[in-house]
């Protein structure tokens, strides 16, 4: 598992790469990679998000191939795009999610915020809110998009929107939660270490499906 970290990167620009990187994972010339990021202020819609959920008409909202509705990234969000091949790991989608949400709690723990998921809303969430956002897409079973992790950023611009497409939805940080004082480059250490041991530990790989 190749771990890549793109530091600040625009969202079109990373999206290049992880079309080039799936595309070359699954014809088997490429390592399964890790990106770690952040990225300039965007908001995205997944395909099957409903843009009533955008508030503000004068928004700009980039319709992408994952699934989920309506979210926002930005500074202090540590964002992460795994590219997997699950046709060597169980072909179960409903399993990556829940691997993805499991990550994002272990790494919560770490920082000493107790986070969990919640039964039909998939992510994280916390007693003051949403913390951390998942939303996912595949390509010849090889994993896309992936996850957003609030560290520190401006709350406020979930305001224009119902984030993951639910009303008056609270959304929170690791800053708002307190704990260990988290940095950026921290968390993505963090994640790094929780994502190698728990991918060999609940996702692991045997041969390709035919």
């Amino acid at each position: 598992m190749r771990v890549i970290d793109c530091g600040l990167i625009g969202f079109h620009e990373a999206f290049a790469l992880q079309e080039m990187l799936a595309a070359g994972i699954a014809a088997g010339r490429e390592d399964e990679t890790l990106l770690l990021l952040e990225h300039h202020p965007i908001y995205t819609i997944g395909s099957g998000g409903d843009r009533a959920n955008i508030l503000d008409p004068t928004l700009t909202v980039e319709s992408i191939n994952r699934g989920g509705d309506v979210t926002w990234h930005g500074p202090g969000q540590v964002v992460g795009y795994p590219l997997v091949n699950l046709g060597k790991r169980g072909r179960d989608l409903h399993r990556w999610l829940r691997f993805l949400e499991e990550l994002l709690v272990a790494t919560l723990t770490s920082f000493g915020i107790n986070g969990w998921c919640r039964h039909g809303s998939t992510g994280v969430w916390t007693g003051r809110g949403k913390i951390a956002f998942i939303g996912v897409g595949v390509r010849r079973w090889v994993t896309m998009h992936g996850f957003a992790l609030n560290v520190h950023p401006d709350l406020r611009a979930y305001k224009q929107i119902n984030p993951c497409g639910l009303p008056g939805c609270p959304v929170t940080s690791m800053e708002l939660e307190g704990g260990v004082t988290a940095t950026d480059a921290a968390v993505r250490v963090q994640l790094k270490k929780d994502f190698e041991r728990l991918l060999n530990e609940r996702m692991m790989q045997h041969s390709a499906l035919g």
